[in-house]
């Protein structure tokens, strides 16, 4: 009653008990502090020896407890970063919408965050929230319970402590994963207004995890997948490289369609999947980026976002060539690659770099069909070859070209000059090889002296 009363007079509503949280012992969840990188356990170290709460936190801990391997260690601590900035001789503070702390431990850089605490009733009328209820600047610090209690997802709110090796679990997110359910902490419409990529990564964590979204998660995102307009392009644009980037792209786009969050990130994308061609040149470029990430290589994104966005580049220059009433020339080819990417550009930040390499790729498919002279040797000194050469082979494999040119640009790639020689003379025919030579031995005698 006094809390109603407090809550009525001063038009805000009071903070709640907070959860006591379950301390799960090692013998129970069998992490290992030799699984922590050693920059991460030096890092806790030394702010628990400053006095401070410190722990490994997030997706490292969910990785580890699902038999993964994290990509990187993130510290939450109950430091303001102003306290982690003295701790540290290499660290700096960054951030405006969320501070935190880059401390630098050998050749790692370890990412330290303050418990946050809840921004309150009246956020909006500081300028933290927007007209959607989208966080905008969230630096309120508070305490662990609190900080579990922001995070989006129970199998996110883990903390775990290498010196005694328990793990802090306010939410049962450690049942949540043995029992391979993604569920959301809180309201997941008010969660999903706060942060609308929050519906990216329960699609991403579900498909990465093998977890079922938990259904009141689930429900909400086909009818709020327009808020995601609201996101800034470049956040919208990270997401999504670690959507496609996260080992399980397949699955990934595939739940993309089935939430309707893939109208809009990507344009057309549900028409290039219904398209046979299409569909099955996407999931080979998908399979092909997944078994990449399996095997520890490396991930292009020009090339992944060319894969994705190819049969755009197509259909436009397709339309191109009827409105105009021309034939397939480069012109047109080119002026379609930019127009994909200037409506691309308005959905998601890609930067010029890779909007470079996109387009180099592209640019090079036609000139795959010129195997003869000079063309040949001219091609394979482009930068872009080996991409170039890579997404022929998807288009091959695919049946949007025919197997016999990839299979000669193969043995091309792996034959040694003289039988280039003879094959890029089997390419240019017998009287048009004879013409050739007459004429570059005419260019080429004068030279030929002066040596």
């Amino acid at each position: 009653m006094i809390r109603k009363f407090i809550s009525r007079v001063l038009g805000r509503s009071t903070p709640t008990e907070a959860p006591e949280p379950a301390i799960i012992p090692v013998d129970q969840h069998g992490l290992q502090r030799d699984q922590i990188s050693r920059a991460c356990r030096r890092t806790i170290e030394t702010l628990q020896e400053n006095g401070y709460q410190a722990y490994v936190v997030g997706g490292a801990v969910r990785d580890l407890l699902a038999g993964l391997t994290p990509k990187d260690f993130d510290v939450a601590t109950n430091a303001t970063p102003d306290q982690v900035r003295q701790s540290f001789r290499r660290s700096r503070i960054i951030g405006r919408r969320f501070q935190i702390v880059h401390v630098g431990m050998g050749a790692e850089t370890i990412e330290v965050t303050t418990f946050r605490g809840h921004h309150g009733d009246d956020a909006g009328s500081h300028g933290q929230v927007d007209e959607q209820g989208r966080v905008l600047r969230d630096n309120v610090f508070g305490s662990q319970s609190e900080d579990a209690a922001r995070r989006d997802f129970t199998v996110n709110a883990l903390y775990y402590d290498p010196i005694c090796e328990h793990i802090v679990d306010y939410h049962h997110g450690v049942a949540d994963l043995q029992q391979k359910t993604l569920r959301m902490i809180g309201d997941p419409r008010t969660r999903y207004r706060e942060d609308p990529v929050r519906m990216l990564r329960a699609v991403r964590l579900a498909a990465k995890l093998g977890l079922s979204i938990d259904p009141a998660a689930r429900r909400p995102i086909r009818e709020m997948a327009d808020l995601i307009g609201n996101v800034p392009l470049s956040r919208l644009f990270d997401e999504m490289l670690k959507l496609l980037t996260s080992g399980h792209a397949v699955r990934c786009v595939s739940q993309l369609r089935e939430e309707g969050l893939h109208r809009g990130l990507l344009p057309l994308l549900d028409v290039i999947l219904e398209h046979p061609v299409g569909e099955r040149f996407v999931m080979l470029a998908l399979e092909t980026t997944d078994r990449r990430v399996h095997h520890g290589k490396p991930v292009s994104p020009g090339f992944l976002f060319a894969s994705l966005l190819w049969h755009e580049v197509l259909a436009k220059w397709d339309a191109l060539q009827q409105h105009t009433g021309s034939a397939a020339t480069p012109a047109l080819f080119f002026q379609a690659m930019d127009e994909v990417i200037e409506v691309q550009a308005e959905k998601l930040a890609i930067t010029r770099r890779i909007a470079g390499d996109m387009k180099d790729i592209w640019a090079l498919q036609p000139r795959f069909e010129q195997r003869s002279g000079k063309r040949a040797y001219g091609l394979l000194q482009q930068p872009r070859f080996k991409a170039g050469y890579d997404f022929l082979l998807l288009r091959a494999q695919a049946g949007e070209v025919d197997s016999e040119v990839s299979t000669w640009w193969t043995d091309f790639l792996h034959a040694d000059d003289e039988n280039r020689a003879l094959m890029v003379v089997g390419q240019a025919g017998e009287t048009p090889r004879k013409r050739r030579r007459r004429r570059r031995s005419a260019r080429t005698a004068p030279v030929e002296k002066t040596d």
